[in-house]
């Protein structure tokens, strides 16, 4: 199984590219701090390569910022490449597979994409200070029989 969860913030802008086919990417670090310290007493962090693919990579760059903190859930991927001083390369990295905004740079609202774009919380789209259940009326009434417990 290879399965990882993380939650730590941004090291820097998220800036958005389209590869050649035109599919959006993100690619970050996230600063994790670890849970111990070292022998001077200082607490340090690791930084861990992240790949955002597609919706969620625009959403990221959309409501995320430097400083932001998210969870990222996916799986390590390593890659080769071959540098331009001809010595052959290695990367590894966390390909996500879901994204949750645990802040933003708008609102600090908490919202989780995942990679087919299909959102579990839509981002807040219209104007929150209009009360969103007028239409409902005053009054809700409820059975036994609406209840699922």
């Amino acid at each position: 199984m290879n399965n990882v969860s993380l939650v730590g913030r941004l090291t820097k802008d998220p800036e958005l590219r389209s590869v050649s086919d035109g599919r959006a990417v993100v690619n970050v670090n996230i600063a994790i701090n670890r849970t111990f310290t070292n022998a001077n007493g200082e607490r340090e962090a690791d930084f861990i390569p992240v790949v955002v693919w597609n919706r969620q990579a625009e959403n990221l760059a959309k409501y995320c910022s430097k400083g932001s903190q998210v969870a990222v859930t996916g799986r390590i991927q390593t890659r080769s490449y071959d540098h331009s001083d001809g010595t052959k390369r290695y990367v590894t990295e966390v390909l996500a597979e879901s994204v949750t905004f645990l802040s933003s740079k708008n609102d600090g609202t908490s919202n989780t994409y995942n990679t087919q774009g299909q959102n579990n919380n839509e981002m807040p789209t219209s104007d929150l200070t209009e009360d969103p259940f007028k239409d409902f009326g005053s009054e809700v009434v409820l059975s036994d029989d609406d209840l699922p417990f």
